[in-house]
C-alpha cells in the first residue's frame, strides 16, 4: 500500500512557521472540535503522563550531572506526546522494542518510575537489576524487551519476535521504535523487507526529531519524508505530528489493530522536536537559535496544558495540582533509587546467558588472559 498521511494531523516540515501551527491549533480547539468525542478524564490522563515523563527526565538529567547516573543518558524531553500516544495503543501483552531513548516508554508501558530511576542509578531494584543502565531497560512482565544501545539493534529482534507470534498464532503485536538516523542502516531495510514478505504483526515507528545526533534529516537522507520508505516494500506508511498526542494515539491505535487482525506491518513516522541535545552531555551547539526557539515554542506538554484549559477540561488549579503530583512522583523515584542497594560485584556474570553455557568466561577486566603459571 502506498504511504499515506494521517487525516488528523500532518507533521509540518521545519520550514512551517510557528504562527501557522498556532493558528491551526486554535482553529481545531474552537468549539471543542479538537476534543470532540474524547473522554475528559482520558485527556487529563494524557497530560498527567506527559507531565510525569517531563519531570522524571528533568530529574534524570540532574542525577547525571550529580554523577549518580553513569554511562550514556538520552532523554525524551520534547517527545512526551509521541511516547504517550504510542503506548496507549498497546496492550500489556504487546511487545515493545526501543532504542536507547526509552525512559518515558518504560513508564508509559506500566513500569513504576522508581524502578526506572533505580536502573539509571545502577541499583538492584532497577528493571535490569542495575546492570543495564539508561540504555538497557528490560521488563518481560510489562512487555518491554529493550532498550538497545546499538543503533538499529532492536529492529531484527523485534521482527523475529513478530515472526514468533505469527508462528504460534498469537494475537500480540510488536511495536519497534527507532530514531530517524536508524532508517539509513541495513538492518532497517532487511527487517522491513522480511516483515512485508511474511505479513508480520509489527508496527515500526520512526521518532523523527529531525536531528540524527547533530545532522539534520535533510542532510543525511535522500528521502527525508521517512514514512515513504515503506513503499519500497509495498508496506503501509504514514506520518503524523509527534507533538500531538491525539494524532499519534489515533494513528498508532489504527495501525496496531490493523496488524493484530492480519493486515500486516506498517511504518509510522512521528515528527517532533528534541528540546535538548542528543544526550545529556551534548550542548547542541550545532543547532541554530531559530531551531532551538522553534522547539521550545512547539513544546507538547505546554501546548496540551494550554489547550485543555482553553477547552475547559482543566483549570489553572487542576493543572498545577497535576504538575505538583508529577514532581512529587519524580522526586519519590529519585529517593527510591538513592535508597536502593548497589549490585554485588560477585553477580556480574549471573545474567550473561539465559541458561548455563559451558566454559563461559568470567574474567574481569583486570584479570590476566592466561594464568601466570602458563
Amino acid at each position: 500500500m502506498a504511504p499515506q498521511t494521517a487525516t488528523r494531523s500532518k507533521a509540518s516540515s521545519r520550514s512551517t512557521s510557528t504562527k501557522a501551527r498556532r493558528s491551526t491549533s486554535a482553529a481545531r480547539s474552537a468549539g471543542h472540535g479538537r476534543f470532540s468525542g474524547e473522554s475528559p478524564e482520558k485527556l487529563r490522563d494524557h497530560f498527567r503522563e506527559m507531565t510525569l515523563i517531563r519531570r522524571f527526565e528533568e530529574r534524570a538529567a540532574q542525577g547525571y550531572t550529580q554523577a549518580k547516573i553513569g554511562g550514556y543518558c538520552h532523554l525524551n524531553l520534547g517527545e512526551e506526546a509521541t511516547v504517550v500516544g504510542l503506548m496507549h495503543a498497546l496492550r500489556t501483552s504487546d511487545l515493545l522494542f526501543t532504542n536507547y531513548r526509552e525512559h518515558g516508554y518504560a513508564i508509559a508501558k506500566g513500569i513504576e518510575p522508581g524502578r526506572v530511576m533505580a536502573e539509571l542509578y545502577g541499583r538492584t531494584t532497577g528493571t535490569s537489576k542495575g546492570w543495564g543502565g539508561s540504555m538497557h531497560m528490560f521488563d518481560v512482565e510489562n512487555g518491554l524487551l529493550g532498550g538497545y544501545g546499538i543503533v538499529g539493534g532492536q529492529i531484527p529482534l523485534a521482527t523475529g519476535a513478530a515472526m514468533a507470534i505469527d508462528y504460534r498464532g498469537g494475537d500480540e503485536v510488536v511495536m519497534c521504535q527507532m530514531g530517524d538516523g536508524t532508517t539509513n542502516i541495513g538492518a532497517f531495510h532487511e527487517a522491513l523487507n522480511i516483515a512485508a514478505l511474511w505479513n508480520l504483526p509489527v508496527v515500526f515507528v520512526v521518532v523523527n526529531n529531525q536531528l540524527g545526533m547533530g545532522t539534520t534529516v535533510e542532510r543525511s537522507s535522500a528521502e527525508s519524508e521517512l514514512h515513504k520508505r515503506a513503499s519500497a516494500y509495498r508496506m503501509h506508511g504514514e506520518r503524523v505530528d509527534g507533538n500531538d498526542v491525539l494524532a499519534v494515539r489515533e494513528a498508532a491505535d489504527r495501525l496496531v489493530e490493523r496488524a493484530r487482525s492480519g493486515g500486516g506491518p506498517a511504518l509510522l513516522e512521528t515528527v517532533s522536536d528534541r528540546l535538548k541535545g542528543h544526550s545529556v552531555v551534548d550542548p547542541g551547539k550545532y543547532r541554530s537559535d531559530e531551531s532551538a526557539q522553534a522547539a521550545r515554542q512547539n513544546d507538547p506538554v505546554v501546548a496540551l496544558r494550554a489547550e485543555l484549559i482553553e477547552a475547559g477540561i482543566l483549570d489553572e488549579d487542576a493543572a498545577a495540582d497535576i504538575e505538583t503530583k508529577a514532581q512529587a512522583d519524580a522526586d519519590a523515584a529519585v529517593a527510591f533509587a538513592d535508597d536502593s542497594p548497589h549490585p554485588d560485584p560477585a553477580t556480574l556474570f549471573d545474567h550473561t546467558y539465559a541458561t548455563p553455557v559451558a566454559n563461559d568466561s568470567r574474567r574481569l577486566p583486570a584479570d590476566p588472559v592466561f594464568p601466570s603459571s602458563f
